[in-house]
C-alpha cells in the first residue's frame, strides 16, 4: 500500500512531503521510502498563520479563509507525493495545521487543525485522512503527541531504554524499555521560542544553523525565570504548543528581568533552554541513547550543547542512521498512522496520551465512491415506508 504523508508543524515554516510503501509480513510493518520533499511556505502564509494563533483575536472569517488556503497548499503538496510514490497512492494523510490545542486544568478538552481535505481529496482524487487528533481526545486523552506509535515500532525495546527525540516548534520524547509501556510526552519548546525571538531581534524567521546563539552568552537570571515555568514540572501525560511557548511569553519573561538582554544573549539562553529540559527529561528516564529528528537537528548549537549534556550517560544520533530522514520523520510517522487507520488499527498509545483506550484515528474524506462496496445506481426518487 502506498500513502503520501504531509506534516506541518507548530514552527508552521512549510510542509513536508514524504511517500511511502508499506507491506505486511506476519507481525511486522515494512516500510519503503519513496522519497521526500519540503515545500517552503511563502512569507504571507507564514505572516497569515502567525496572525490567527494565540494570544491573537482572530475571527470566523479568517479562520475560514486561512482553513481553504492551506487546503490549497496541501492539496499541492499531496499532488508531489503522489509523484514520489510513482504517480499512484492510496490514501493521503493530511493532519493539518494546528491552530489552537485547548488546553485546560491539564486536561484537553479539544484540538484543531485546519486545511481543507476536501480540496486535497479533490486534487489527488484518492482518499485523504485528517484531523487525527480529535479521536484521541474524545477518549480523554492528549491528543499527542501521536509519533510515538512510529517511534514505539521502530525502536527496539530490548536494546535497552532508548529515547526518540523530535525538535520541531515542540520537543516530543518518545521512551521504550525492556517491560515497561511506551512513555511520550511534550517536553517543552525547541524553536518554538528560538524562532519568536529571530523575529523579534533579527526580522527573520529563524537563527540559521544557531550562528547567533553561538555567539552569544547564556544570561543566567533570564536562564533561572524560563525554567521555573510550571509546565516542565508537570507530569505526563502532557502536550503543550504555542498556546504557551509564543512571542508574548518571552516578551514576558524579558520585561520581567528590568534590564536588557542582547539578542545573541536571549538565543543563547534559550538555546539553553532547550537542551537543559530535553536532557534533563533524558537522564530522569536513564536513557542509554537519543534517536534525534525534526528541524532543531540542523541547528549545530543546539545538537552540540545537547551532546555536551548527554555525554557520558547517553549518545545522540539521528533519524537517518536509521534509514527515516531527519527532516521527514514525522511525515513518515503520519502515514504510518493512515496505515493504521485504513486497517481499522489504532493508532495512539495509550501510556502516551492518558486516553482510557486506543482510538483509531482520524476521519476519511472519499474523493469519489467507496471500493469497498458495489456501486448502486443513482436514486431519482425517495420512499418512506410506514
Amino acid at each position: 500500500m502506498r500513502i503520501v504523508g504531509l506534516m506541518s508543524g507548530t514552527s508552521y515554516d512549510g510542509v513536508d512531503v514524504v511517500a511511502a510503501e508499506f507491506t505486511a509480513d506476519g507481525d511486522t510493518l515494512r516500510l519503503r521510502p519513496l522519497g521526500h520533499r519540503e515545500l517552503a511556505y511563502p512569507d504571507d502564509l507564514r505572516a497569515e498563520i502567525g496572525a490567527l494563533l494565540p494570544p491573537a483575536a482572530t475571527t470566523i472569517e479568517a479562520v475560514c479563509r486561512l482553513d481553504n488556503r492551506l487546503g490549497e497548499v496541501f492539496a499541492e503538496a499531496a499532488a508531489a507525493g503522489v509523484e514520489l510514490a510513482g504517480g499512484t497512492a492510496d490514501a493521503v494523510v493530511s493532519p493539518g495545521q494546528t491552530v489552537f490545542h485547548w488546553v485546560e486544568d491539564g486536561r484537553v478538552r479539544g484540538t484543531l487543525q485546519l486545511g481543507a481535505p476536501a480540496r486535497v481529496a479533490a486534487r489527488v482524487g484518492v482518499p485523504v485522512l485528517h484531523d487525527l487528533r480529535s479521536a484521541d481526545v474524545a477518549a480523554g486523552g492528549q491528543g499527542a503527541p501521536l509519533v510515538p506509535a512510529f517511534d514505539a515500532l521502530l525502536l527496539d525495546p530490548e536494546a535497552g531504554a532508548r529515547a526518540a527525540l523530535n525538535l520541531g516548534g515542540i520537543a516530543n520524547l518518545t521512551v521504550v524499555a525492556p517491560g515497561a509501556p511506551v512513555l511520550g510526552y511534550d517536553v517543552g519548546p525547541a524553536n518554538a521560542l528560538l524562532d519568536a525571538a529571530a523575529r523579534r531581534f533579527l526580522d527573520r524567521p529563524c537563527d540559521v544553523d544557531g550562528a547567533r546563539a553561538a555567539a552569544g552568552r547564556v544570561h543566567a537570571a533570564l536562564l533561572a525565570r524560563l525554567l521555573a515555568e510550571p509546565y516542565y514540572a508537570a507530569p505526563p501525560p502532557k502536550s503543550t504548543g504555542k498556546e504557551l511557548f509564543h512571542g508574548g511569553y518571552l516578551d514576558a519573561a524579558l520585561a520581567a528581568l528590568g534590564e536588557p538582554v542582547a539578542a545573541d544573549d536571549v538565543l543563547a539562553t534559550l538555546t539553553e533552554l532547550t537542551a537543559r529540559t530535553v536532557a534533563g527529561a533524558c537522564d530522569r528516564h536513564r536513557v542509554t541513547e537519543v534517536v534525534a529528528a525534526g528541524g532543531g537537528v540542523r541547528n549545530p548549537t543546539l545538537r552540540a550543547r545537547l551532546a555536551a549534556l548527554g555525554a557520558g550517560r547517553w549518545r545522540l544520533r539521528t533519524t537517518d542512521e536509521l534509514g527515516v530522514p531527519a527532516q521527514a520523520k514525522e511525515a513518515y510517522a503520519f502515514a504510518l498512522l493512515g496505515w493504521l487507520s485504513w486497517h481499522g488499527l489504532p493508532g495512539a498509545v495509550p501510556s502516551v496520551t492518558g486516553a482510557s483506550r486506543a482510538a483509531v484515528l482520524g476521519s476519511w474524506t472519499p474523493a469519489g465512491p467507496s471500493v469497498a462496496a458495489p456501486r448502486p445506481p443513482a436514486p431519482r426518487r425517495l420512499v418512506v415506508d410506514a
